[in-house]
């Protein structure tokens, strides 16, 4: 045996990689070096002689780890690694499938349907059933169906709770039976194919379990109630599980991942021994003790605590910005501050608790010709979602915009087909004119004709509502009456898509009071906005240039924009985490969710420990939402960090609620206003009552005219500032 292959470990992980035959939990903290330590136990197992390669399956989340994994075991072991058996949950049933396709009832060429060939099929089934597709949306029939086999369930296993339940249940069975007919599989499919074959079939469940007597698994706390019974039944009583995994880092519930299997895998995989690994390699001091004490307050946690011999390093920067276009401007700054210093951008990310937030901060990069890279995602004008409202809006600003008709005239379905279509095509190309003026005066018979008709109806009615609107009641006007909000509401994701479209009108309310120039413009340039239609087409355009190719090609130096969940499992130099406000992180929907508020606490401790050297804090008091000004308290998540680890870098005016005790730097906190205080003829101290917060009182007034706000605190809703502008209070 080679000895070097321990070299560089330290206690724990040696502990770790040198353990006897037998199952472990393997508490892996950020930055403690869990892929060296699971890749190291493998070949250390080879080449002690305790197993053989071919008597080893380690499962990991991503082909990119299964790669990494891979190649770092070909520069420890002499053999050939592509025979192992080291891959996804995917694709390890995949490879088991296609050795077994008869006991399976497969084909051996059994196709793989990926997630648009899965919706087409879904689609096709739906309309054998007669189910209307509007009513019953085909992406929600996918995720049902996907969500019963993660839960292992089978149709004849599922329990309807409501009618709408029962035609997803009918889909579903309709769909196994037509994919069974195709001989095809989904990727939910091969897990709980997999698991049924080895549950019915003792001589294959038996050999697997005789050969595989290691069984190594990667990021642990992702398991879902599938993965984990598929793991259970393959290591049986007798073999190795060595389960490496971070319970303070388990973000992924809505994919049906659960936390849960940690604390349940000592008891069912009979492990004798769990091992921390607290030394953290990545970060300074100042935040590991940030991110220790804030996980702390989690109370279901297996519990460790982060601690690195590198130093203190500098204490946390906390910044409050008065609006998010200055929380913006302030991130620019410090980012060509870095720059200066000799940071690449590359070392550099901005993390956001929601894909809505990167648009101002896009925008504020695209200003200061930043170069950046949305990781593992779109940038804010190539979203779907954005991109199927701004062709509503171009339709508006000019019906004879072919590509914008037929982005939309389906989308939300309205039984305009293809065959429909290329009629329409037909006619425009034999008239010479417009897929517009076609549907206008020859539209095609029958009831897709019909559908054409409330199409142009629909158009033209936004064209006549919208000229006495300002650019963003027109934006939020055509997003309504478009249908796009209803239709998304269905979706899985759809919430988040909304959220794009509410921050598509934040988009035009900030546009309005920006200074644009039209070289064509009769006045020297300047864009009239309160003229509607030019408003839209500067709107427009400027929209076409911030999805333009700014955005960094590949191997080009570029500044990292991602959601904190994309970030899980990355490391930056610097590290910018925004939008710290109650509401938006942690998220309002988390709330009422069951551990709801201690995943969000763990996505903070995500954000936290991608920081190597320097983390920034920032908030905004005021942010745009749904096109109007919503004013914030800071997120809780800043309280729980304790102050001395923190440094406010601003000063911001002062106010008598909402400013928090952040660092040495922090001025004193004013005193409370006095009960003589007004703002536009509320007084502090005054019983009010607001249409969706209910009862509540005045605890705070400040501005005059339009500027002017309160802090209410409400019985059932807790503080809120409100500008009095909008807040339809009334007297109690």
């Amino acid at each position: 045996m080679n000895p070097s292959l321990l070299d560089d470990l330290n206690p724990e992980q040696r502990e770790a990689v040198t353990l006897p035959d037998v199952s472990a939990l393997i508490l892996a903290g950020a930055g403690s070096g869990k892929t060296r330590v699971l890749t190291t136990r493998i070949a250390w197992l080879v080449q002690s002689g305790r197993v053989s390669p071919r008597g080893l399956l380690a499962v990991t989340f991503t082909n990119k780890a299964a790669r990494e994994m891979l190649t770092r075991l070909s520069a420890m072991l002499p053999i050939d690694t592509r025979g192992l058996w080291i891959g996804t949950f995917h694709g390890l049933c995949n490879r088991l499938l296609r050795a077994h396709h008869r006991e399976a009832a497969l084909p051996q060429s059994f196709q793989i349907l990926d997630t648009q060939d899965q919706l087409a099929v879904v689609k096709r089934v739906m309309k054998s059933l007669g189910i209307d597709d509007e009513k019953y949306p085909p992406r929600q029939a996918q995720w049902f169906i996907n969500s019963a086999k993660d839960g292992g369930l089978r149709p004849s296993a599922v329990d309807p709770a409501d009618e709408f339940e029962r035609r997803m249940l009918a889909v579903y069975e309709a769909y196994d039976a037509q994919c069974q007919r195709e001989g095809v599989v989904d990727f939910a499919e091969l897990l709980l194919r997999c698991f049924e074959l080895l549950s019915r079939n003792e001589i294959l469940r038996e050999h697997y379990r005789m050969r595989f007597r290691h069984i190594l698994v990667d990021e642990f706390q992702d398991t879902n109630k599938l993965q984990y019974a598929w793991l259970r039944l393959l290591a049986g009583s007798a073999n190795c599980a060595f389960a490496v995994g971070d319970d303070d880092q388990s973000v992924y519930r809505f994919r049906g991942a659960e936390p849960g299997n940690m604390r349940d895998f000592e008891r069912d995989f009979g492990a004798s021994h769990v091992i921390k690994l607290e030394q953290n390699y990545r970060s300074h001091g100042n935040i590991l003790d940030a991110a220790n004490a804030l996980i702390a307050r989690n109370q279901a946690r297996l519990g460790k605590n982060l601690w690195t011999a590198e130093g203190r390093g500098e204490r946390l920067r906390v910044f409050e910005a008065p609006s998010d276009i200055a929380e913006a401007a302030y991130i620019v700054d410090e980012i060509r501050a870095l720059r200066a210093d000799g940071i690449a951008s590359h070392e550099i990310a901005l993390l956001y608790r929601s894909n809505a937030q990167s648009r101002v901060l896009e925008h504020a990069l695209f200003n200061a010709g930043l170069a950046y890279r949305v990781y593992g995602g779109l940038r804010f004008f190539e979203r779907q979602e954005i991109k199927h409202a701004l062709a509503y809006l171009r339709l508006v600003a000019n019906p004879e915009d072919d590509g914008a008709l037929l982005r939309v005239i389906n989308f939300p379905t309205r039984g305009i087909g293809a065959r429909s279509l290329e009629q329409l095509q037909e006619a425009a190309r034999i008239r010479g004119t417009s897929l517009w003026l076609s549907a206008c005066s020859d539209p095609p018979s029958g009831k897709a004709g019909a559908s054409i008709g409330a199409f142009v109806h629909l158009i033209e009615g936004l064209r006549n509502s919208v000229q006495g609107m300002s650019l963003a009641e027109t934006v939020e006007a055509v997003v309504d009456a478009s249908g796009l909000k209803d239709h998304y509401q269905t979706e899985r994701d759809g919430a988040e898509r909304n959220e794009n479209l509410g921050e598509l009108v934040n988009a035009a309310a900030g546009f309005n009071a920006e200074q644009l120039y039209d070289p064509a413009a009769p006045d020297g340039g300047v864009v009239d906005l309160s003229d509607p239609m030019a408003a839209l087409n500067a709107f427009l355009a400027h929209a076409a240039l911030e999805a333009g190719d700014y955005q960094a090609g590949a191997g080009e130096d570029a500044l990292q924009l991602m959601t904190v969940h994309s970030a899980k499992g990355l490391e930056f130099h610097s590290v910018f985490i925004s939008g710290l406000e109650e509401g938006l992180f942690p998220h309002e929907n988390s709330l009422n969710a069951d551990d709801g508020l201690e995943e969000e606490r763990r996505l903070m401790y995500v954000a936290l420990t991608r920081a190597r050297r320097r983390l920034y804090l920032t908030f905004a008091q005021s942010r745009m939402l749904h096109g109007q000004v919503r004013y914030n308290i800071a997120s809780r998540f800043l309280h729980e960090v304790p102050p001395e680890l923190l440094e406010r870098v601003n000063t911001p005016p002062p106010r008598a609620f909402g400013s928090m005790p952040f660092g040495a730097s922090q001025t004193a906190r004013p005193a409370a206003p006095s009960m003589s205080q007004s703002a536009s003829g509320w007084r502090v101290g005054q019983n009010v009552i607001h249409p969706k917060f209910g009862a509540g009182v005045i605890v705070n007034a400040e501005g005059r005219g339009a500027d002017a706000r309160v802090q209410v605190n409400f019985r059932n809703a807790g503080l809120k500032w409100l500008a009095l502008e909008y807040a339809r209070l009334t007297a109690a």
